[in-house]
């Protein structure tokens, strides 16, 4: 199992945050047939063998990931794809 954490700093207003935090959900979700839920300011997302949450706080959106094995295997894969798209999204 790996963990992936990216924290991006941003200075964008709450319902801009959403959007781009919506946005990398998108990503995820069309990338791995994952679930996606909000939870207030939280988004949830899961599927067998992957799971996580972007939390998105006034100046910074933190993502958690969760993979499981075989996913793990691209682990670093995953999170320079992930941490391109937040960095484009979460223009800080």
């Amino acid at each position: 199992m790996a963990d992936i954490n990216i924290v991006q700093a941003h200075s964008l207003a709450p319902e801009q945050a959403r959007a781009a935090a919506q946005q990398v959900a998108d990503k995820l979700a069309e990338q791995f047939e994952l679930s996606c839920r909000w939870d207030g300011d939280v988004l949830r997302f899961e599927r067998s063998g992957v799971n996580g949450a972007l939390t998105l706080q006034p100046n910074q959106a933190q993502l958690h990931i969760a993979l499981g094995f075989p996913i793990s295997l691209m682990a670093g894969q995953v999170e320079a794809k992930v941490s391109e798209k937040m960095r484009k999204l979460f223009i800080a």
